[in-house]
């Protein structure tokens, strides 16, 4: 019997641990709830919702393999016994999984287990990300070639007499309750229709308007939570992509330019969640140690509240809050400028805001995340400082104030050519202070400071140092040049920097 374990690659489809093992022998494909790992605290109720949504469509889609999917309940090693005293374990698939801390430790326990019970665990490569990576030079090209390997089909399953399991809810797992209401529907066929409208239509336009919180949610590819929990592969992704860009008219230059932006971007995703399984304290420690105590440990809860709720008194990033938290999801600058406001204007350390983020986010990855939250809040120490300005990125990318009325409607007495600094109106005696908070920061002010206390630290050799050697671990290789060879002050103070084609 050979047990495939899912984790978070919930498909059928370029599933290889699931391929290798129905070549092995019968397959019986398990799904372990673990209450342990619902219960860490960058978990949520959206998170649950989204995968006990992707669960019942593996469930039919493996039972039209010839076997559905089995649920059980329980900590991993208490199910692998229980199945091992029932003889139904013989051998154990899965794939690889860069994911917290927690899974980390719990992938540990089972190895363990596994030794000493003499079951081979077998773990197949799930996408981009290589483990025990000795070297990033040439990770881009290796990364094409993984990519562009045949996806793999499902083969057909023997039935294994198995009670299947149910599906529990959120409630079940004692979670607290959140409310999400415009989530993203789970499951690979929202997926697939996500991947199909968005190389079909809703792409075109991608490169020039996915900046901004209300055109992003439309001409962004919305294929990030399918991807975060492996109801598409990235492989098939970038293989539609590629196939979609081949197929191109001559003269179609917003797709060519759309498509080759989104496919930059299906490359970051595997780069950033590579320094996760290279380095596992980004979760935790400042990549660069010379930020170490340079915040508070412990932050003000009242700032803290204020950030997360979008009651900052800034309708820009208040409604950027509002949205992500009745969504799941914001574009990427917005992500970019939520998370630096928490770490500059309110002067906030990293983790506390980063994990209300992961909480929020339906396409939370670990890996991702953690090393985009040290990217805004600057403690990578090799990449350009980005302050953003809330009040400009709202005139920027919220010119006409649609996306603000839509999430701050307290806002509804300001005109229009004020609704960015309600302050300044004359009808703002009537609103802040009253529906509407006062500013929790000068944004201006803090900005400053904060700008002044990050140049500080960074001026001291040790700095460069240190900053020499992450580039070497975590960089990407934008020039080709190994790692060792010499790299200009620029090249260095860019890497790890996604292009946003216009200045925060």
């Amino acid at each position: 019997m050979q047990v495939v374990w899912f984790k978070r690659d919930l498909r059928v489809e370029d599933h290889r641990a699931l391929v290798e093992a129905a070549q092995a022998g019968p397959v019986l494909p398990i799904y372990v709830v673990e209450p342990e790992l619902w219960q860490q605290p960058d978990a949520s109720a959206r998170h649950w919702a989204f995968v006990a949504e992707t669960l019942v469509g593996l469930r039919a889609d493996l039972a039209r393999l010839g076997q559905p999917l089995v649920v059980r309940f329980g900590p991993i090693v208490d199910v692998l016994d229980a199945l091992e005293q029932a003889g139904m374990l013989n051998a154990l698939w899965s794939h690889q999984e860069t994911g917290n801390d927690w899974t980390y430790q719990r992938d540990l326990k089972v190895a363990a287990w596994c030794r000493e019970r003499g079951v081979p665990w077998t773990e197949v490569q799930n996408h981009g990300v290589w483990r025990k990576l000795e070297s990033r030079d040439g990770w881009a090209a290796r990364w094409d070639r993984l990519m562009a390997e045949p996806v793999s089909p499902p083969l057909a399953l023997q039935p294994v007499d198995a009670e299947p399991g149910t599906v529990p809810a959120a409630r079940d797992l004692d979670m607290v309750n959140d409310p999400c209401p415009q989530r993203q529907a789970g499951g690979r066929h929202a997926g697939l229709e996500r991947l199909t409208s968005f190389l079909a239509n809703r792409g075109e336009t991608y490169q020039r308007e996915m900046s901004s919180p209300a055109s992003g949610a439309e001409v962004c590819s919305r294929l990030s939570p399918y991807l975060a929990w492996g109801a598409l592969s990235m492989r098939e992704v970038t293989q539609a992509c590629e196939a979609r860009r081949r197929s191109l008219p001559n003269g179609a230059r917003n797709w060519q330019r759309s498509l080759r932006s989104f496919s930059g971007r299906l490359h970051w995703h595997c780069h950033f969640i590579q320094k996760l399984e290279d380095d596992p304290r980004v979760e935790f420690a400042n990549m660069h140690s010379v930020y170490d105590g340079l915040r508070p440990q412990t932050p003000s809860a009242g700032l803290l509240g204020a950030w997360s709720a979008g009651e900052t008194g800034y309708p820009f990033l208040d409604a950027c809050m509002r949205s992500l938290q009745a969504t799941g999801w914001l574009n990427f600058r917005m992500r970019a400028m939520v998370m630096a406001t928490a770490s500059y204007h309110l002067w906030l350390d990293w983790r506390a805001p980063g994990l209300h983020l992961a909480r929020m986010f339906t396409d939370y990855e670990p890996g991702i995340h953690w090393s985009q939250v040290q990217m805004q809040a600057g403690t990578t120490g090799i990449n350009t400082v980005r302050i953003y300005n809330p009040v400009k990125q709202g005139y920027d990318q919220d010119p006409t104030g649609v996306f603000i009325r839509t999430w701050v409607p307290e806002l509804s007495e300001i005109p229009d050519v004020y609704i960015h600094e309600p302050w300044k109106s004359e009808a703002s005696t009537h609103v802040i202070g009253r529906r509407y908070p006062v500013r929790v920061f000068d944004h201006l002010a803090a900005a400053r400071a904060a700008r002044e206390r990050v140049w500080a630290v960074r001026r001291g050799p040790e700095f460069r140092a240190e900053a020499r050697a992450i580039v070497a671990k975590h960089a990407s290789r934008k020039t080709g040049r190994a790692s060792g060879k010499q790299r200009s002050k620029r090249e260095v103070a860019t890497q790890l920097s996604l292009p946003f084609g216009d200045t925060p």
